[in-house]
C-alpha cells in the first residue's frame, strides 16, 4: 500500500470511529471527509500557529477552518451567530433587534440560491469550509455549540468580508426597535468621558527607494477587538501560499501576504451607504410609497426571530417593510427612512479569496475590479517594488447636487445610485515619488506626503473623514525618512509621541497664567501645570505625566466636544479659544482629583493604570484589579498614538483594561524571499490551559515582534506537532 492510500485509509477509519456522542455522518460525508483529511497536513509551530497545506485550495480551506475550530470554536460560531442573525438564540431577548437588523439583509433561502448560482470553484471552497467545521464537531463531542449544530456551505456567504463590524452597523438598534414595536425611542445614557476607541487600523507601505535593502516594506497593524482574528498560513498545490490574520470562521487571509505581495486593509470613510426619506401612504398591511410621482406597494416580509428564555425557546415575528431602496429602519420627523447598502455576497467572497493569490500589482488590480469591498481602504506592496493605495472599493455613483451625509428624498429618482464608480475613478495611488504611503483611517489627502492625492479631483462623497492626530503622527514618522528596515519601521509604528496635546497643553498654560495670583486654583494646580509643561508628549509606563495628561484630555473632550462641533472645529483647535480657558482649568482639577481618589496620588505612573489582562477564554473578560495583569505603555489612538490600546474601567475596577486596538501586528519585507515578523495580543489559542493562550503578551506590550516561519525550512526546529485533521 502506498503512502497516499495508507493515509486515506487511516482518515476513513478515523471518520468511521467517531467518539461516542458525536453526530453520525452519512456514507457520503464519511467518504468526503476521509478524502479531505488525507489531503491536508497541519504543522503547529512553537507559537501554536497553524501552517496548513492541502493538495487543492479546497483541501487547504478544510484544514484551516479545522485548525481555527481547534484554537477557538467559540469565536468561530460567535461570528456566524452575528452574521446569520441568530445571537438571540444564545443570549436571549436583549439581542432580538440585533438579529432583526441582520435578518433584514440576510435571508437563508436567498443565500442558498446564491450558493447554487456561485462559481463551481467557490462552491468547492464553501463545501470544504462546512465539512471542516462539521468534521471538527464530530471529532470533538465535548465541544457544545451554542446554537449552530451543523454548518451548511451557503452560510459562508453571510460573512464575506473580514472587518470588525460592517455597513450594517449604520442601522441604529434603538431606532429600529422603536419603529418595529411602535414604542417611543428611549435615549441611551452615555458617559461622555468614555468615548469609544476609534475603529480602524494602520497600514504603511515603503517603496524600495526609501528602504535600506531596496525592497518594498509593508506594515500590517489592524486595530480591532482583541483575539478577533486567528493567525495562520494556508498553502496548496494549486498555488495558494498566504499568511496572516483570518477573522474567525472565514475561508481567507484577511490581512497578510503571500510569497510575492501583501495587503493591509484600513477602515474607510467612504460613503457607501445611503438613507432615503420615503413618502408613505395607506394603513398597516396596505402601505404604498411615492417614487417618480407614482405609488408603489411597500414590500412586506415576515421575519421570525427566535430567542432564548429561562423557560425555553421563544420567538417574535415582525413584518419587515421595504421600498426599492431597501428596508425601512426608523422614523424621522414623521417620515420613514430606508437604507441602501452593498449586497454582493458572491462577489465579496470571491474578491476576498482571490486577492490572497494575487502575486503582483496587476493581479491585485484585477481583483479590485469586482468592486465588492465596501468598507476598506487597501495598502499594497509587492516583490516587484510596487506600492499602492486603493480607497474604498464600492462607491455608488451619485448626483453631486444632493447631500448624501443626510437622508435624501426617496421620491426623486435623481437621488438614486447610478451604478458604481470605476476603480480608475476612485482615489488610487501607485508608486508615489515620496517613496511611502499610508492610511490610518484619516482622509487620504495626506497619505503620501507631497505626492498625495488631491481632494478636489474627486466627488465629495468618496471621503467623509478628516485629518486626525494619528494621521499627523504617521506623516511625522514617515515623511522625508529613508533607509527603512523592518526594525526601524517597527520603531516608527511604536513611536510614543501623542500629537493631540500639541495645542491644548499650551492653551492650558496660558489659561493658568491668566488666573489672578489670589485665585486658590493657581497654587493648587501649579505642580500639575508644571508637569504637563515639562512633559515630552510621549507615553511611557513609568510616566505619571502620561496619566495626568490622559485623564485631563478625557475631561476636556467630554466638556468641549459639543461647543467644538457647533463651531466646526476639532477639540484641539477649540481648546485654544478664550471660551475654552476656564474648562481647561476645571478639567485639570477634576483629573487630579480623580487620580488621587482612585490611586492615592495624581502622580500615578501610567503603567499602574493601563493594563492588559486575559483571564479566561470568554469573549467578554471578567476584569479584576486583584488578579494578575501587565502594564501597557501605549494609549488610545484618540491622542494620536499609532500603537493603539483602547482601555477603560469596568464595574469594580479602578485600573483600565484594554479590549481593542493593536491586535495582529506584522512587518513584511519583500524580495527574492519573504522576511517577516509579527505579534498578536495574548496568544494564538483561546484555551486558558494552553501555553499559547498568553505566551505573546510581553512581546505585544513591548513591540518585540517574533520571526514568522513562512518557508518549510524555517519551521525546522520550531515545530511542536505535525498531524492531519481528525488525528
Amino acid at each position: 500500500m502506498n503512502q497516499g492510500s495508507r493515509l486515506a485509509l487511516l482518515a476513513l477509519i478515523a471518520a468511521l470511529t467517531l467518539p461516542a456522542g458525536a453526530a453520525v455522518p452519512n456514507r457520503e460525508e464519511q467518504a468526503r471527509w476521509s478524502r479531505e483529511a488525507a489531503a491536508v497536513q497541519i504543522v503547529r509551530d512553537d507559537w501554536g500557529i497553524a501552517h496548513v497545506h492541502g493538495k487543492t485550495d479546497a483541501d487547504a480551506v478544510f484544514g484551516m477552518i479545522y485548525a481555527q475550530a481547534e484554537d477557538d470554536f467559540n469565536r468561530v460560531e460567535s461570528n456566524y451567530l452575528d452574521s446569520l442573525g441568530r445571537r438571540a438564540e444564545s443570549e436571549g431577548e436583549s439581542k432580538i433587534y440585533q438579529d432583526l437588523r441582520q435578518k433584514l439583509f440576510i435571508d437563508p433561502e436567498a443565500l442558498k440560491k446564491e450558493y447554487a448560482a456561485s462559481p463551481q470553484w467557490l462552491q468547492q471552497l464553501m463545501n470544504a469550509w462546512a465539512d471542516g467545521l462539521n468534521f471538527y464537531l464530530a471529532k470533538h463531542p465535548e465541544v457544545k455549540p451554542k446554537v449552530i449544530q451543523r454548518f451548511e456551505p451557503w452560510m459562508a456567504l453571510s460573512f464575506t468580508e473580514g472587518s470588525i463590524g460592517g455597513d450594517i452597523e449604520r442601522v441604529d438598534l434603538k431606532k429600529l426597535e422603536a419603529f418595529y414595536t411602535h414604542k417611543p425611542l428611549v435615549a441611551e445614557v452615555v458617559n461622555p468621558k468614555e468615548e469609544p476607541e476609534p475603529k480602524g487600523s494602520n497600514g504603511f507601505a515603503i517603496a524600495p527607494s526609501n528602504s535600506a535593502s531596496h525592497h518594498a516594506l509593508l506594515w500590517i497593524n489592524p486595530h480591532t477587538s482583541f483575539f478577533f482574528r486567528s493567525e495562520l498560513q494556508m498553502t496548496s498545490d494549486q498555488g495558494l501560499n498566504a499568511y496572516g490574520a483570518v477573522t474567525w470562521g472565514q475561508i481567507f487571509i484577511y490581512q497578510g501576504f503571500n510569497d510575492r505581495a501583501g495587503w493591509m486593509h484600513t477602515s474607510s470613510n467612504v460613503d457607501a451607504v445611503d438613507e432615503y426619506l420615503e413618502s408613505i401612504h395607506g394603513t398597516e398591511g396596505h402601505y404604498t410609497y411615492i417614487y417618480a410621482g407614482t405609488e408603489h406597494p411597500v414590500t412586506q416580509r415576515q421575519i421570525t426571530v427566535p430567542y432564548a428564555t429561562p423557560q425555553g425557546p421563544a420567538q417574535k415575528t415582525f413584518t419587515a417593510l421595504y421600498t426599492s431602496h431597501g428596508p425601512i429602519i426608523r422614523e424621522e420627523n414623521g417620515k420613514w427612512v430606508s437604507i441602501q447598502l452593498m449586497q454582493e455576497h458572491i462577489k465579496a467572497l470571491e474578491q476576498s479569496y482571490t486577492r490572497t493569490k494575487a502575486r503582483n500589482y496587476q493581479q491585485y488590480l484585477q481583483t479590485m475590479e469586482l468592486k465588492a469591498n465596501s468598507s476598506n481602504n487597501t495598502i499594497f506592496a509587492d516583490a516587484d517594488g510596487d506600492i499602492a493605495y486603493w480607497h474604498g472599493n464600492y462607491i455608488p455613483r451619485r448626483d453631486p447636487r444632493f447631500n448624501y451625509t443626510h437622508p435624501v428624498d426617496g421620491t426623486d429618482p435623481a437621488t438614486d445610485w447610478h451604478g458604481l464608480l470605476t476603480v480608475a475613478e476612485t482615489p488610487h495611488l501607485l508608486n508615489p515619488a515620496s517613496g511611502f504611503l499610508f492610511n490610518v483611517n484619516n482622509w487620504p489627502w495626506a497619505g503620501a506626503g507631497s505626492s498625495s492625492l488631491h481632494q478636489k479631483d474627486y466627488p465629495a462623497y468618496v471621503e467623509q473623514g478628516t485629518e486626525t492626530p494619528r494621521g499627523l503622527h504617521a506623516i511625522r514618522v514617515l515623511d522625508g525618512k529613508t533607509g527603512f528596515t523592518p526594525a526601524s519601521l517597527i520603531a516608527a509604528a511604536f513611536d510614543s509621541y501623542l500629537p493631540w496635546f500639541d495645542k491644548p497643553i499650551p492653551a492650558l498654560q496660558a489659561a493658568w497664567s491668566a488666573l489672578p495670583p489670589t485665585d486658590p486654583t493657581k497654587s493648587k494646580l501649579a505642580l500639575q501645570v508644571e508637569t504637563l509643561r515639562d512633559w515630552n508628549h510621549r507615553w511611557s509606563s513609568d510616566s505619571f505625566a502620561t496619566s495626568l495628561a490622559v485623564y485631563w484630555a478625557e475631561e476636556v473632550r467630554a466638556k468641549l466636544t459639543p461647543a467644538a462641533r457647533k463651531a466646526g472645529l476639532s477639540v484641539e483647535e477649540y481648546s485654544t479659544t478664550p471660551a475654552a480657558a476656564p474648562i481647561l482649568i476645571a478639567a485639570l482639577n477634576n483629573a487630579s482629583t480623580q487620580l488621587t481618589t482612585d490611586f492615592g496620588t495624581w502622580k500615578t505612573p501610567w503603567g499602574d493604570i493601563n493594563r492588559f489582562q486575559r483571564l479566561d477564554g470568554q469573549i467578554i473578560q471578567p476584569f479584576n484589579d486583584a488578579k494578575p495583569s501587565q502594564a501597557v505603555p501605549f494609549t488610545s489612538s484618540l491622542w494620536g498614538s499609532l500603537a493603539s490600546f483602547g482601555a477603560k474601567t469596568y464595574p469594580g475596577t479602578k485600573k483600565r483594561y484594554g479590549t481593542n486596538g493593536n491586535s495582529f501586528v506584522a512587518v513584511v519585507e519583500f524580495g527574492d524571499k519573504i522576511r517577516a515578523r509579527a505579534v498578536t495580543a495574548g496568544g494564538e489559542s483561546g484555551h486558558p490551559e494552553s501555553k499559547h493562550f498568553d505566551d505573546e503578551v510581553s512581546r505585544y506590550i513591548t513591540g518585540d515582534l517574533r520571526d514568522i516561519y513562512f518557508y518549510p525550512d524555517q519551521l525546522k526546529g520550531h515545530t511542536e506537532r505535525t498531524y492531519r485533521p481528525g488525528e
